[in-house]
């Protein structure tokens, strides 16, 4: 299923064990540690990550056979060339990708540029070589020099009891640039306020670091997202209030 299914299962329903069920399987958004925690201990299984883009097809994943690493969008597929470049997910050679896209439509019959194919996507990889998704570049929030993934905020907010959804995007700031402005929706039963907006704030500090704090914590009743359920980011940090 898309990440959005997952998300509205895991904080709104909760996952039920189904006898059949086999395996698990997202791509498109990275899931935070609360959803996949609730969906293994409802089946026994852990939902298999895994990446790629509109232009690439998928480049990554956790394959069948090797235990899946949550909260990891797994690594490179056999023979695609990927490589992390100070920070940025690249495709360094387009011809080991086979899905990788010819041209654009709609007038543009450019092809791709030979080389490097740079994903603008900032990731990290562990000891092992798995991958973990860190948010778009042009996402990150720099703050007083410091530098925030939203996802890691997201992730800290999204383990809160009365957070049903959270979308972390920078708002600028005389100061510091940016600070870390986070657009909440709140699971049935919370109310919003500025009691909770401190509440999430303090939460964010003693999962993270007191410098990935939201700033400002304001409350929606529902994120905007894409027909693939991903959150416009651009929407957010065009609206404010």
């Amino acid at each position: 299923m898309a990440p959005t299914e997952y998300r509205v299962i895991a904080r709104r329903a909760r996952p039920r064990p189904v006898a059949s069920l086999r395996g698990l399987v997202a791509a498109g958004e990275a899931l935070d540690a609360e959803v996949l925690g609730a969906f293994h201990e409802a089946t026994g299984l852990w939902i298999r990550d895994g990446y790629g883009q509109t232009e690439t097809g998928q480049l990554t994943g956790n394959p069948p056979g090797a235990p899946p690493r949550p909260g990891s969008m797994g690594r490179s597929l056999p023979g695609v060339a990927l490589r992390v470049e100070e920070g940025e997910l690249v495709l360094s050679d387009p011809a080991t990708d086979p899905t990788f896209f010819l041209r654009y439509l709609g007038g543009d019959d450019r092809a791709p540029a030979a080389g490097p194919w740079r994903t603008g996507d900032r990731v990290h990889a562990d000891e092992d070589g798995y991958l973990h998704f860190e948010g778009r570049a042009d996402d990150v929030i720099i703050s007083a020099g410091y530098r925030i993934g939203p996802f890691e905020v997201e992730s800290a907010l999204a383990a809160h009891p009365a957070v049903a959804e959270a979308a972390v995007v920078a708002a600028p700031d005389a100061e510091r640039g940016s600070v870390v402005r986070a657009i909440v929706v709140v699971r049935d039963g919370y109310r919003p306020g500025a009691a909770l907006a401190r509440e999430l704030q303090e939460h964010v500090k003693a999962e993270t670091a007191p410098y990935k704090y939201p700033r400002l914590v304001e409350f929606a009743d529902e994120l905007p997202k894409t027909a693939s359920g991903k959150v416009k980011r651009a929407e957010l940090r065009a609206r404010r209030g």
